[in-house]
């Protein structure tokens, strides 16, 4: 069965997800010296497919090196999508939030969808049931709140996330993650609830990394799936590569 290589270029981490025909296999971080890595993933795997979203700077041997071994897919404004993207400037769509799109379209592709990725930046995206990205929001990830807090004080440490989180903090550490935590997830709820008095009936997809710390804490229903990214460029890649 063939092998897909679906490349996830963040602003935090750079990682792989392998796909054996349709069926996620693995999904691998990328260490700095990502060239090398990809020439050993390669050999290792002989994927005939492969595509990259990046939101980053990334080393442009990658690319060659990707289009010289497989049939190889660039995520942009010019891929080829299963939605259309009737904003202000589609070109100015981030490759994740083109993923995201996709992946709801394909997995539901009757319903109305709000997919929100926990990354380095919160994005909210509405796709509606006639294939539209109408738009979202975008607001500062979990992390970059945590850091933010320390980085423009001059005694609040650093805190690493933590799920265990209550309503009322009770010393330092414990009132910066109410805040960050819970906080997050009553604007993840406002959100939806203010969706939900505009468009009625639709899907909530929650995905990315920080769903462990701020799942639990969400009162609406959500499909949780933290790689629903991979997904979205795996059916991409089916589009762009036949």
């Amino acid at each position: 069965m063939p092998v897909t290589l679906c490349f996830d270029f963040g602003n935090t981490r750079k990682k792989v997800a392998v796909f054996r025909d349709e069926k996620l296999k693995e999904i691998i971080v990328l260490p700095d010296n990502d060239v090398e890595a990809i020439q050993s993933l390669i050999r290792k795997w002989q994927p005939v497919k492969s595509i990259l979203s990046s939101v980053v700077d990334h080393h442009p041997a990658i690319e060659e090196l990707l289009s010289i071994n497989t049939q190889f897919h660039k995520l942009s404004h010019l891929t080829k999508v299963s939605f259309t993207t009737p904003v202000g400037k589609p070109e100015s769509i981030g490759a994740d939030r083109l993923a995201l799109a996709a992946a709801a379209v394909y997995f539901y592709p009757t319903k109305n969808n709000f997919v929100i990725g926990l990354g380095s930046c919160v994005t909210y995206n509405f796709i509606n049931k006639y294939h539209e990205f109408v738009g979202g929001a975008i607001s500062p990830g979990l992390e970059m709140r945590l850091k933010a807090l320390n980085y423009y004080t001059a005694k609040l440490p650093l805190i690493k996330a933590d799920s265990d989180t209550s309503l009322i903090g009770y010393d330092t550490t414990t009132n910066i993650l109410t805040g960050v935590v819970i906080g997050m997830a009553k604007e993840i709820d406002g959100f939806i609830d203010a969706y939900r008095e505009k468009f009625r009936n639709f899907n909530v997809l929650l995905t990315g990394g920080d769903i462990v710390y701020l799942g639990s804490h969400l009162k609406n229903k959500i499909f949780a799936d933290p790689e629903l990214i991979f997904k979205g460029l795996y059916a991409i890649s089916e589009v762009n590569n036949p």
